[in-house]
C-alpha cells in the first residue's frame, strides 16, 4: 500500500483506492472494465481491507469506480484457460477473502450503483448492509455457465431472501433491479443514483459514530440466531448484553440518558 494524493491510499496498481473519512473506509475498485475478480483484484482488495483496519477503521464502504459495474464475477477469460487446479486455487482465494469480509467484527456496506454479478454479488452478500439504486443489476448468473456460485451465493442468498426466492434466482440466473432487489430482501435501501454517494456515507459515519462494541455484539447475536437453536442464542445475548454492561461506551450511554445529553463514544 502506498500513499496517494488527498490522504487515500491505492492497492494492487490502483485497483484499489482506500479513503478514510473519519472512522469510515471507502473501498473503491477500479479494474476496468468491469471490476472481475481476478487474482489481482481480490489481492488488491485483501490489502485493502488491512490498510482500513490498520488505520482502526469502524465501517468498512465497498464501492466502485466504474461507472456500469460494481463488480462482475470471476474472470471467465482466465478460467476458460484453467485446469481444474486452477479452478480449485482460484476459488479457495475468491472464498478465503469473501468469507474474512464475512467475519469482520466491524460493519460493512455494499454500495451498488450496477451490475453486481456472480463473485460480485457473493462479494455484496457477504458485507453487513446493502445500498443499490434502480438502475442496479444484482444476479448469480453461473447456471447460465454450466456452473453455481462457490463462494457462498448458495448459502448466503437463501437465508437472505428465503429458499423459494433464492431457487428462483439461482436456477434461472436472471438478474434483478433495485426496486426488486429492495423487495425481496436483497439490498436494505435504495438510493438516487445522484444521492447513493452522500446518503451511504451518513448511513456509514451513523454506525462509525455509535457505540462500536455494540454494534459488534448486535452482528454476532443476530448471526447467532440464524446459526444456532433458539435457546443457545439467548445463552450468547445474555452474555453479550453482560460483558457490555461492564463497557465504557455503555457507562456513558446511560450516564448521557440521565443526564439528557447526546451520548459521546468512544
Amino acid at each position: 500500500m502506498v500513499m496517494s494524493a488527498g490522504g487515500s491510499t491505492t492497492a494492487g496498481a490502483e485497483l484499489v483506492t482506500v479513503d478514510m473519512t473519519g472512522r469510515v473506509a471507502v473501498l473503491t475498485m477500479t479494474s476496468a472494465p468491469a471490476n472481475a475478480l481476478s487474482f489481482e483484484l481480490i489481492a488488491a482488495l485483501d490489502d485493502a481491507v488491512t490498510s482500513a483496519l490498520a488505520d482502526r477503521a469502524s465501517v468498512l464502504m465497498f464501492t466502485s469506480g466504474l461507472e456500469k459495474f460494481f463488480a462482475a464475477g470471476a474472470d471467465l477469460k482466465l478460467l476458460g484457460q484453467a485446469s481444474a487446479a486452477d479452478f480449485h486455487r482460484y476459488l479457495v482465494t475468491l472464498r478465503s477473502f469473501i468469507e474474512r469480509v464475512n467475519q469482520l467484527p466491524q460493519p460493512s456496506i455494499a454500495v451498488i450503483d450496477g451490475m453486481a454479478l456472480g463473485g460480485g454479488l457473493e462479494l455484496a452478500l457477504a458485507c453487513t448492509f446493502r445500498i443499490a439504486t434502480p438502475r442496479a443489476k444484482l444476479g448469480l448468473p453461473e447456471i447460465k455457465l454450466g456452473l453455481l456460485p462457490g463462494a457462498g451465493g448458495t448459502q448466503r442468498l437463501p437465508r437472505l431472501v428465503g429458499r423459494a426466492v433464492a431457487v428462483d434466482l439461482l436456477v434461472t440466473g436472471r438478474s434483478v433491479d433495485g426496486h426488486e432487489a429492495l423487495n425481496i430482501g436483497l439490498v436494505d435501501r435504495l438510493e438516487q443514483p445522484d444521492e447513493l454517494a452522500a446518503e451511504a456515507t451518513h448511513f456509514a459515519q451513523t454506525l462509525a459514530t455509535g457505540a462500536k462494541e455494540a454494534v459488534t455484539a448486535i452482528m454476532r447475536c443476530v448471526d447467532a440466531s440464524a446459526d444456532l437453536p433458539f435457546a443457545e442464542g439467548m445463552d450468547v445475548e445474555a452474555a453479550q448484553v453482560e460483558q457490555l454492561f461492564a463497557t465504557p461506551d455503555a457507562a456513558e450511554g446511560i450516564e448521557a440518558f440521565l443526564e439528557k445529553r447526546d451520548p459521546s463514544f468512544d
